[in-house]
């Protein structure tokens, strides 16, 4: 894997194989959350601080359990990093920004069951990357989240303003332009080589 850049890594995590997008995880969130621009953003930023601290400790731990041959520990141990990564960030949160604590309700302690941040995990894993190649992907897979969920927020505040048939209102409607932005990110597929 030495072979690729750390700017190829970025922007594969980010743009071509995005997490949400492109690979179809952590769609909960991004489809709960996005209603409003603001919840969506501090949702994104959020998940993408989860996934950039579980990324580095599933790093440190996959090297402990290689150590000891105990590589069957990796997916509990992988779960028990991201549930504590996201007591740290709910926990910040609820102390220095109580409002948003609030607006964001269940899904914040939902971070811990987002399939993206356990394949992410997962992947850089089974991809035996380094340590800053290991920061490239969840820095990207974190900045492709926060773009998904932005992009879709957006997306849904403009039409609340149009004349939407009644027909495609609300989950519908919502479901229709996740798979439009999942189609224009799928056209990025071939820049990624493989």
């Amino acid at each position: 894997m030495q072979a690729e850049s750390l700017g190829f890594i970025f922007l594969n995590a980010a743009i071509i194989n995005n997490f949400v997008l492109a690979l179809f995880l952590g769609i909960c969130p991004f489809l709960g959350v996005s209603g409003k621009l603001k919840t969506a953003t501090s949702m994104g930023i959020a998940t993408a601080l989860v996934m950039f601290i579980s990324s580095l400790c599933a790093y440190a731990i996959n090297l402990i359990l290689l150590h000891f041959d105990l590589e069957f520990l990796r997916l509990i141990a992988y779960i028990a990093v991201i549930a504590s990564a996201v007591q740290l960030v709910e926990m910040s949160m609820k102390k220095f920004s109580p409002t948003l604590f609030r607006a964001l309700g269940i899904f914040l302690p939902l971070i811990t069951t987002n399939c993206a941040i356990l394949g992410l995990a997962l992947f850089q894993t089974f991809r035996d990357y380094d340590f800053l190649q290991s920061v490239a992907y969840s820095t990207g897979a974190g900045a492709g989240f926060l773009l998904a969920i932005v992009l879709m927020a957006g997306l849904r505040e403009k039409l609340e303003l149009s004349d939407v048939p009644s027909i495609s209102r609300g989950a519908a409607m919502s479901l229709m332009l996740a798979g439009i932005l999942s189609l224009s990110f799928m056209g990025f597929a071939g820049l990624g080589g493989h």
